[in-house]
């Protein structure tokens, strides 16, 4: 543990990695895997509503569930992948996927079944959290973020606080992951919805890979020098 420590350059990261070590009594593993997907810059990172939709305290520790983006590169899934296959993938490789969520969840179920007067709906992936004795709904988007995607979601956070939530639990949550998102019209989503929500995008590939991939604006500059070479070897 304190040589995998000793490889870090940064002593920030260096001394937030040991505390967080030593709070939350990672393994080794789980240590290398926080640092391997720069888990500092992610934690507590998603988008949300909670501080509208909870109570002060309970606001605040909901929001250190979840982080923003997820990387899921150990499902080897590429960007094409249906949103039942990732499902399933995140369902195959639980233990993985319980790494990357993070301290205290414990899975429920995979497509939760509720039937509301002969209507059926189904939770994609629902999990536990054991320390704060919340139930949180997760909802996976294979495309860019849709503010219809929140009703969705609303509507599953409030049959789960109403099926299945017990006196000594606290407020159910709910995490809608996504591919893509524009923070701004998110934040105006999340203002009109009263459901506790997160908004998180995932990320199906390495850090080290996708820092290395051009960014979007550099494709599309790419694509405009293309062009114009191309009208000037044509003129």
């Amino acid at each position: 543990m304190t040589a995998l420590l000793d490889w870090l350059d940064d002593h920030h990261l260096r001394d937030w990695s040991a505390h967080e070590a030593a709070t939350h009594g990672w393994s080794r593993n789980v240590l290398k895997h926080q640092i391997k997907t720069n888990a500092h810059t992610r934690l507590k990172a998603a988008l949300s509503n909670f501080p509208a939709a909870l109570p002060a305290g309970d606001s605040d520790l909901a929001q250190q569930l979840t982080k923003d983006p997820y990387v899921l590169d150990f499902l080897a899934l590429d960007g094409d992948a249906k949103e039942r296959h990732l499902e399933q993938a995140l369902v195959d490789r639980i233990i993985d996927t319980l790494r990357e969520l993070g301290e205290g969840f414990a899975f429920v179920g995979r497509q939760v079944h509720f039937d509301v007067d002969g209507d059926d709906f189904c939770v994609d992936l629902l999990f536990f959290h054991v320390e704060q004795l919340r139930y949180v709904v997760f909802e996976l988007k294979t495309g860019k973020f849709k503010p219809e995607y929140l009703g969705q979601l609303g509507s599953y956070v409030s049959l789960v606080d109403d099926r299945l939530r017990r006196t000594q639990h606290v407020d159910t949550v709910g995490l809608l992951l996504v591919a893509d998102k524009n923070d701004a019209v998110v934040r105006y989503s999340l203002s009109g919805q009263q459901n506790p929500i997160g908004v998180a995008s995932y990320d199906l590939l390495p850090p080290a890979v996708r820092a290395a991939l051009p960014s979007e604006a550099d494709l599309a500059s790419a694509l405009h020098d293309d062009r114009d070479g191309a009208s000037n070897a044509h003129g």
